[in-house]
């Protein structure tokens, strides 16, 4: 075993195996791979395990896994998509990088760090994982919500300011080297010129034609992509501009062309690859005996993110008239630190800024805050339910700017009430409608109650989880409340959107019937128990519609304006 760990590839090896076993164990515990990976790296390095010993190979790894970090960060940053940032994301992004920034700092010199050890800790702690933000909406299909578009805004926001804080680093990294004539930094501004002088002639005349031409083979546009990430890197590093600057500018350059996002989902699991090199790499520069000395700080900044961040984002979207509702939910997502504030850390070690030591304390917050953010995003309803009675200060006073979704008062009342506006609701709402059929459409998705007026649908803005908001709804007419919202996973639990919408409506007073919608007929039986009157299951009752369509040789009769049913996304 000894002797396997004495090649560069038995070392690779050894910590492949165990960052998949972490990594294992990790899953079981439901926690994201980067504190697999952070992990990894404490364990690999030489108060523990020692197996790190190619340090050159694990740094060249590390680097070209940030490069195409950055790159992934680039290829966002298309310029409509910035113009499209709305009030709400930069008024949200900006505060909370601002009032964490400031907050943090005055903490970090409360413990006893230094003015620039502060400074560098109260940057690091403004940033949230996009990645961890991302995957966590998703799985509980919170992705299209308002709380979760503003947290979408708010992150994009906060890589705008993590491409700014590279920046001011890379120019402080360049003083660090200046010569007394200066020559060195003109070279740098003029070198850098250039280089961005060539991305935009790359952007406007090259990139669309070369990306068309390239996709005609996908793995080939892959590895363009990565090619061009490196050669932008090691141009940016051999410039004194830095590798994270080269990889920026590859992503940007191919950020207007429509295979952005092809590109992007393909580099993810590469750069998560490649990734866990930084963290093996940063973990074996790290003395964990030397954390203990900083353990009460690295509590006290892990209260304050995990705690501190979204009071912050509650204040701040309270003041901007969101329900607090919508506050605490958003701000629950920020409610930890990212990789971005590892490698931020890790360039300030790098430029000789900071000591080693500053970059273990935000090594240990990240493992904190992440680890106990990630039930704090899954089990974030419970959260709200369970502090609801101290969030009345957060309330909107003199009307909520969510009311900007709600239907008109003249709107007649409706006959069927419809929750979920996706492709099955709005299948099942065009129909209805061509009966004659009153119906109120009601979706968390601000898009889609938009969407859904704009063709003329009565809708309104609305979470069948909030019991408050089933209860102001116009329910004396209604004889239908279908429910078309799916569980988060397999299996009728206690926190499953359909037992929250039938217990809410019940608890109001309803006295119609409720259908909900499975796609486990296992589940039917279940949720017939918990207040169901009707269980649709759209596969089998569409595979018995289709039957009887075939045996009896009649022609489907198509609902007009059906089109609406293919553009809808699935809720």
């Amino acid at each position: 075993m000894l002797e396997l760990l004495q090649t560069p590839f038995g070392e690779v090896a050894a910590l492949l195996v165990l960052a998949a076993a972490i990594g294992f164990v990790g899953t079981l515990l439901h926690q994201p791979l980067v504190v697999s990976f952070i992990a990894v790296g404490l364990l690999a390095g030489p108060a523990a395990l020692d197996i790190v010993r190619s340090d050159e190979e694990i740094q060249l790894l590390s680097e070209l896994g940030i490069a195409v970090l950055l790159f992934l960060v680039g290829i966002k940053l298309d310029v409509k998509l910035i113009r499209s940032l709305g009030t709400v994301s930069l008024i949200t992004g900006l505060g909370q990088v601002a009032f964490t920034a400031a907050i943090g700092y005055f903490i970090g010199i409360g413990i006893g760090l230094s003015i620039v050890e502060s400074l560098y800790v109260a940057v690091a702690l403004t940033f949230s994982s996009t990645i961890i933000v991302v995957k966590l909406l998703s799985d509980r299909r919170e992705i299209d919500s308002l709380h979760g578009q503003v947290a979408l805004g708010l992150l994009i926001v906060q890589d705008l300011v993590v491409v700014l804080a590279m920046i001011a680093l890379s120019a402080a990294g360049i003083g660090t080297s200046t010569d007394a004539t200066g020559g060195s930094i003109w070279f740098v501004l003029i070198a850098g010129a250039a280089v961005l002088a060539v991305v935009l002639l790359f952007v406007r005349y090259v990139a669309d034609p070369l990306a068309e031409r390239l996709a005609r083979a996908p793995e080939l546009l892959i590895c363009f992509a990565i090619a061009l990430t490196a050669l932008l890197a090691a141009v940016g590093d051999a410039i004194g501009l830095g590798k994270e600057l080269g990889g920026l500018l590859a992503g940007i350059s191919l950020a207007s062309t429509r295979y952005r996002e092809a590109i992007s989902s393909r580099l993810a699991p590469l750069r998560d690859f490649l990734l866990l090199f930084f963290f093996i790499g940063l973990g074996s520069r790290i003395d964990v005996g030397t954390l203990g000395a900083y353990g009460v700080a690295a509590l006290v900044f892990s209260l304050f993110v995990l705690v501190g961040k979204p009071i912050i984002m509650l204040v701040i979207m309270a003041a901007m008239r969101f329900t607090r509702r919508t506050g605490f939910l958003a701000g629950v997502t920020v409610a930890q630190i990212s990789e971005f504030s590892l490698i931020f850390v890790a360039m300030g070690v790098t430029l000789g800024h900071i000591d080693e030591e500053v970059l273990g304390l935000v090594t240990l917050v990240g493992l904190i805050t992440i680890a106990a953010s990630t039930y704090m995003v899954t089990y974030s309803h419970q959260l709200y339910a369970f502090f609801e009675p101290m969030l009345g200060i957060f309330e909107p006073r003199a009307g909520s700017r969510e009311t900007a979704y709600r239907i008109g008062a003249g709107a007649r009342a409706p006959e069927v009430l419809l929750f979920g506006l996706g492709r099955f609701g709005t299948a099942i709402g065009a129909r209805l409608r061509k009966r004659g059929i009153r119906v109120l459409g009601i979706d968390f998705n601000p898009a889609l109650v938009s969407r859904w007026r704009e063709l003329g649908y009565d809708a309104e803005y609305g979470d069948s989880n909030d019991g408050e908001f089933i209860a102001t709804l116009p329910l004396h007419q209604v004889r239908w409340a279908v429910s078309t919202v799916p569980a988060h996973a397999p299996g009728v639990t206690h926190d499953d959107p359909r037992l929250a919408v039938t217990h809410a409506l019940r608890a109001a007073g309803f006295g119609g019937r409720i259908a909900v919608t499975t796609h486990h007929s296992l589940e039917a039986a279940a949720l017939r128990e918990a207040g169901a009157d009707l269980v649709l299951e759209p596969f089998q009752d569409a595979a018995d519609r289709a039957v009887e369509l075939i045996t009896s040789g009649a022609a489907p009769e198509r609902v007009p304006g059906g089109q609406l049913e293919e553009e809808q996304v699935g809720s």
